[in-house]
């Protein structure tokens, strides 16, 4: 033990890889369900590793943040820009709203308890789960005109405050939004969600196949053709138009006639005989219903030996932009394909026919391989598979933000500044909507997305806690109790007031509120328990916007929450 102790403080940065292996394992232990998660896992074993005492260079926890910065304006870009627009704007300002609560709160509950400005900026970071404001917070603090002692001791006490306030800003968040706020906002939140599902071209029924489950996979089956309906030949159009009646598209892709001829690629004009087996294309649930008004499954192996492809595309084309789900039916374009799942930003949004594709949407389809290519030049950017990263891109963004960032406005003594933190996100959702707009360059995939992110960030917490570690259980003990307390206002005052707002004043539907809310606070986790409580994915509509948005604002919230409070 002796021998690792001392290996490791004369190669602190072996103290850093451990501390995300052990983070990382606390994290994934759930009891009930509820687990801490990689961040305040890392940041606790950072604490406990602290203990000894090491000296890491401030650079690298700077570097790294920075990496997590540009990947989070990134992957935020598209949509942020996209909210902009005169749709998107009352979502805008809803999460505007609750962004600015979730601030005052924290201030106000600051003042309240004679929190310092390091506690202040914990508990704004924990009690709305934004890790980046310890970082950000952090390069605020360096720039204040105090002495660097006082300097270190404040940015000592933000991850004290963090650790005590995230527990509740996850979990508390997610249990009141999900229990607490349908009854809040009042009704039969199910019913009421069936009927808005309806208006975006769902039905209340629930075993109706327009909704989005009747797209959830794709099948290839041969079925002789056996029906009345084959009496008399029909053609490939009017048989497509006769299985489209029952549901979502379902496509002839071949034909082995009764003489053995197979055609390989039928045109709509080809006709189809009793008798003759057909490959019919389309989601599983669709294809069951529809045997029956075709014929019997049959196996042809022969017939079935082509090439399938399931492909995630970008949405970029100005033509496919604003597009609904009904009207890409019918697109030419959208023959032999079907759409799997739509993602945006980091949800995934209901497959409706009424919900309009924006750009910058992730849309994974599937089909013979020749109608995916077709199709996917439509939508706009095919993403295919691929490990290469434009580090010329990421490396340029994360420098220009960096040198707007660090430009300073002074007003008296008060330095005004993004800091280089700031700078970059910005830049970074600067970067990520002009890569929707031409894809063509700036790839980041979305393994090095993910890498960038956890990596980054959980590198940077690691640092933080180790540099803190000697100070931690003496900040825990002054105000640990008030934190936590303070903790519970600040994380679920502004949500009521996001309640009060999208019933009263926006007048969104509940489901739309709900989800709302869950985005201006960036909580995945109340995501999740949202849809589960109402079984329904429509609180991911307004989900991606008002996350773009408050995730820009919460992380700038650490540079004006320590201004206000210096």
């Amino acid at each position: 033990m002796e021998w690792i102790i001392n290996t490791i403080r004369n190669a602190p940065e072996l103290a850093i890889f451990l501390t995300l292996a052990l983070g990382f394992a606390v994290g994934q232990i759930k009891i009930k369900g509820f687990s801490l998660g990689s961040v305040t896992g890392v940041l606790l074993m950072g604490v406990l590793i602290g203990q000894l005492n090491l000296t890491i260079s401030p650079t690298v926890k700077s570097t790294f943040f920075l990496l997590f910065l540009f990947a989070v304006g990134y992957s935020v870009g598209p949509q942020f820009v996209h909210g902009l627009k005169k749709d998107g704007l009352p979502q805008i300002l809803f999460a505007a709203i609750v962004c600015v609560a979730c601030l005052l709160v924290a201030w106000v509950s600051s003042i309240i308890a004679h929190f310092d400005v390091g506690n202040a900026a914990g508990l704004l970071a924990g009690a709305n789960t934004i890790s980046a404001v310890i970082g950000v917070a952090t390069d605020t603090i360096n720039q204040l005109n105090i002495d660097a002692q006082q300097k270190q001791a404040f940015i000592n006490q933000i991850p004290v405050a963090y650790a005590v306030t995230y527990i509740f800003g996850t979990a508390g968040t997610a249990w009141f939004l999900a229990s607490v706020g349908p009854k809040i906002l009042g009704g039969d939140i199910k019913q009421q969600t069936k009927e808005y599902e309806a208006s975006l071209g769902g039905s209340i029924e629930d075993n109706d196949p327009t909704l989005e489950y009747a797209y959830d996979g794709t099948t290839f089956r041969v079925i002789q053709t056996s029906s009345d309906f084959f009496n008399e030949p029909k053609t490939v159009e009017e048989v497509e138009n006769m299985l489209v009646s029952k549901g979502w598209p379902v496509y002839v892709e071949r034909i082995r006639t009764k003489d053995n001829n197979i055609n390989k690629e039928p045109a709509l004009t080809d006709k189809i005989s009793k008798g003759d087996k057909i490959v019919l294309n389309g989601p599983l649930d669709s294809l069951l219903n529809d045997e029956n008004s075709v014929g019997e499954e049959v196996a042809d192996l022969e017939l079935l030996d082509f090439r399938a492809e399931a492909l995630k595309v970008m949405v970029s084309n100005k033509k496919a932009e604003n597009m609904t789900l009904s009207e890409l039916k019918t697109c030419k374009d959208r023959h032999g394909v079907i759409i799997r799942k739509i993602h945006r930003g980091n949800a995934e949004v209901p497959l409706l026919k009424n919900v309009t594709l924006t750009r910058g949407d992730i849309v994974e389809i599937e089909g013979r391989k020749t109608d995916v290519d077709r199709f996917a030049q439509f939508l706009g950017y095919a993403e295919r598979p691929t490990n290469v990263t434009d580090l010329l891109y990421v490396a340029l963004g994360i420098f220009i933000g960096g040198m707007i960032g660090s430009l300073t406005l002074r007003i008296g003594n008060v330095p005004l500044s993004l800091s280089a933190s700031g700078g970059v996100l910005i830049l970074g959702i600067i970067f990520g909507w002009l890569r929707s707009l031409k894809p063509t360059f700036g790839a980041v995939p979305e393994p090095s997305i993910w890498l960038m992110n956890n990596l980054g960030l959980n590198t940077f917490i690691a640092v933080v806690g180790i540099t803190a570690g000697p100070d931690f259980i003496t900040g825990l003990k002054a105000a640990g109790v008030s934190l936590f307390i303070a903790g519970i206002f600040v994380s679920i005052i502004p949500m009521f007031i996001g309640l009060m707002l999208g019933k009263y004043v926006f007048k969104f539907n509940p489901a739309i509120t709900l989800g709302a809310c869950a985005g201006a606070r960036t909580t995945t986790a109340a995501l999740g328990a949202i849809t589960e409580a109402i079984d329904s994915k429509v609180p991911s509509l307004s989900y991606t916007t008002t996350y773009a948005i408050g995730n820009t604002l919460l992380i700038i919230w650490g540079v004006v929450i320590v201004l206000l409070m210096h």
